[in-house]
């Protein structure tokens, strides 16, 4: 089967250097028009530079609060296990607000682009304050729920407190962002990024070392750095000068707009917490081989998971490209623009995984030499990476279908791959067989390689073209 598709556009190499400049200060570039390459590029350089400071964030920050001791580590992971429903509702939200904000500047029409901003950020704000009260007033009896140990129950309630009760924070600045990357102001989104990310990395270590906060010194930073970055987004979102501008008129709620939102966001959020909780199965399978097994597997996918960030720009990209040609009445220059992406970020994670599977001891190495845990780190690093090429082919497709409006598709395909295929083989690999942790790791490099397979067949077909956003 052929998924490689049709040639893309090249960038011209004299005016490479004047396109990276420009996608990083921001492009006015009709992304409907023009050459491919090049729009792809304006908006993946921002999209990948957003993704990247995201990257260092979380290293960063687990680095710092590492320093507090384990106990410190421990109020971090079950926070972060709670906060994968806010994560599943703010992504799911994103899909919707991309799809409906990219047909509709597609379609040439901003006025509706900057209404059905408008319904986002509503249904936003209103899911994330039972969220967010939940969090302030039950933070301690979910911390015991989870099992937490009486260090944290005594000293991390209040990180717990914060993290939580800070939904609407974290739900705006997702969703704002997937509103400026689908009317094509990626650079924008990856402004606010980093201004909130390069707050918490200044303010985290201040707090949490300097001052002697404490863990809860890492939740204040967190927090305040996303705050700002919410407040800047709303003042570009409400000043001139952008793709989308949001004015007075725009404030009004409008059912059908919100029901097609809650359409997309929802069959998303599902879509997400399909991953989100066979990750979780996946860590209980691999956890009956003993916390070494846990803590190897744990350092491996950090790492994948710093490269797989950036190669989330490029399948952002190719959502926004979806969805604006789609709305111009153009879906062969969607499609082509597609494969492009496929083809670029497939040349990148490609390149990441043979690094990755080289150099998988040193790697490795550089966050424990526990001869327990650095084999098992060494083994998943080097066995997932073989499916790289794989992993960005599939990603880019995913984006694809959700920046068409058929949030179905990838839907179903993450069903089958990781709850009827992964889950089971790699319990089976790992426990049945014999294989131990390295079965698990199997298992999610074939459960990746056959989405991105199922994914390349379905948008072949080509039913998403008759998505109506």
């Amino acid at each position: 089967m052929n998924i490689v598709g049709p040639p893309e556009t090249p960038v011209p190499q004299s005016s490479l250097w004047f396109a990276l400049k420009e996608a990083v200060h921001g492009s006015r570039q009709d992304f409907t028009r023009g050459p491919l390459g090049r729009a792809i590029l304006l908006l993946a350089v921002p999209m990948v530079l957003e993704m990247v400071m995201e990257s260092v964030f979380a290293i960063v920050d687990v680095f710092v609060v590492s320093r507090l001791g384990a106990d410190a580590v421990a109020t971090v992971g079950l926070t972060e296990s709670m906060l994968t429903l806010v994560y599943a509702v703010a992504i799911g939200l994103t899909i919707g607000a991309t799809a409906v904000v990219a047909r509709r500047i597609g379609e040439r029409d901003p006025e509706a682009a900057a209404r059905a901003a408008v319904q986002a950020i509503a249904i936003a704000v209103l899911a994330a304050i039972p969220i967010s009260l939940a969090g302030i007033f039950l933070a301690r009896p979910l911390l015991q729920l989870m099992g937490a140990s009486p260090w944290i129950l005594e000293h991390g309630v209040t990180y717990t407190r914060v993290m939580l009760g800070s939904a609407p924070i974290i739900l705006l600045l997702f969703l704002i962002n997937a509103i400026f990357r689908g009317a094509g102001d990626a650079a924008i989104a990856m402004r606010v990024l980093w201004l909130a990310n390069g707050i918490n990395i200044i303010l985290g270590p201040t707090l949490v070392l300097g001052l002697g906060f404490g863990v809860e010194g890492a939740a204040i930073a967190t927090a305040c750095g996303r705050g700002v970055g919410v407040l800047y987004q709303l003042w570009r979102l409400f000043r001139p000068g952008g793709r989308i501008r949001v004015e007075r008129r725009h404030l009004v709620l409008e059912g059908s707009t919100m029901l097609t939102m809650l359409r997309l966001s929802g069959s998303g959020m599902v879509q997400v917490l399909i991953g989100m909780t066979s990750w979780v199965v996946l860590v209980r399978i691999i956890s009956g081989f003993g916390s070494a097994a846990v803590a190897g597997y744990t350092i491996a996918i950090r790492m994948v998971i710093f490269a797989l960030l950036p190669s989330w720009g490029l399948a952002n990209a190719a959502a926004t490209l979806m969805g604006q040609n789609l709305g111009a009445h153009q879906p062969e220059r969607a499609r082509q623009a597609v494969w492009t992406a496929c083809r670029w970020n497939m040349a990148f994670l490609g390149s990441v995984g043979i690094v990755f599977f080289a150099l998988a001891e040193i790697l490795v190495g550089f966050f424990s030499q526990d001869p327990s845990v650095h084999p098992v780190g060494v083994a998943c690093l080097r066995i997932v990476s073989i499916g790289f090429v794989f992993y960005a082919l599939g990603m880019v497709l995913s984006q694809a279908f959700n920046g068409a409006g058929d949030t179905w598709t990838p839907t179903v395909i993450n069903i089958l791959c990781f709850w009827i295929v992964e889950l089971p083989l790699a319990w089976v690999l790992a426990h049945r067989l014999g294989y131990g942790p390295r079965g698990a790791f199997w298992a999610i490099m074939v459960c990746y390689t056959l989405m991105a397979v199922t994914s390349a067949y379905m948008f072949r077909k080509g039913t998403w073209m008759q998505r109506r956003v």
